[in-house]
């Protein structure tokens, strides 16, 4: 809720509380509901003060305006639907824990890569996000169906420490930090249906010998030297 209709509606229920003179339970209830609203509101903004390294992962719609700029509410409802829910779907099978999604595009992370030296976590994500991209023709069968036309969508991951905002609080657990923000920024380097990982990421899969990394056109972060964005996908 953006804060001036938050303030809003505090003002609307203390004013409704003056109304209500002649019940003076209703007018308590009012008044603590407006309370606890508040104190809710606050606790949004709150920080855990933890921090922990997660690879994070972004899988993002091409061209979704475009796309839907001639649908009517129910056809585009549909059509986010099919590819947010079949994403989400694929997530926690591979141990992944959806955040929020923003739009046309889902930001989810992997609790088990908090221990770096096991490699477990870094494959669970890669395995993830290959199979997002696999998924790509079922959603479009999908799509078909109902007549609306097909979708495509790019898939990044990075690895860095974040820091927990509301962490005691699943409802409102969020993430935020360097490789939520890069991994956000690499996805437009992605090939169309394509999968890439930050240079971060990749210093701690490279080893692997069942995928195959190639090194795209990297980004600038600021600094003298870009930072590295590599393609992956599966040995063959």
């Amino acid at each position: 809720m953006r804060p001036y209709h938050h303030r809003l509606r505090i003002i609307i229920l203390r004013v409704m509380a003056q109304e209500l003179q002649n019940s003076e339970y209703l007018k308590t209830t009012v008044l603590k509901n407006a309370e606890r609203e508040m104190t809710a509101s606050d606790y949004l903004v709150g920080f855990s003060g933890l921090s922990k390294s997660y690879c994070i992962g972004v899988v993002d719609m091409c061209n979704s305006t475009i796309a839907s700029a001639n649908m009517n509410e129910k056809e585009w409802s549909k059509y986010y639907s099919t590819f947010l829910n079949s994403m989400a779907r694929i997530i926690p099978r591979f141990g992944g824990v959806t955040l929020k999604n923003a739009g046309d595009s889902l930001l989810f992370y992997f609790p088990e890569t908090s221990k770096p030296r096991r490699k477990f976590g870094f494959i669970s994500c890669i395995e993830c996000s290959l199979s997002m991209l696999e998924a790509h023709d079922t959603i479009n069968e999908s799509l078909a169906t109902e007549g609306l036309p097909s979708l495509d969508y790019r898939v990044s991951s990075d690895f860095g420490k974040v820091v927990l905002m509301n962490a005691e609080n699943l409802m409102y657990s969020d993430l935020i930090g360097p490789p939520v923000n890069m991994c956000s920024k690499i996805n437009c380097l992605a090939h169309t249906n394509g999968y890439v990982v930050g240079g971060d990421f990749h210093e701690n899969i490279k080893s692997l010998d069942d995928y195959s990394f190639h090194e795209e056109k990297g980004v600038s972060i600021g600094l003298k030297y870009s930072y590295p964005v590599y393609s992956v996908d599966r040995s063959y």
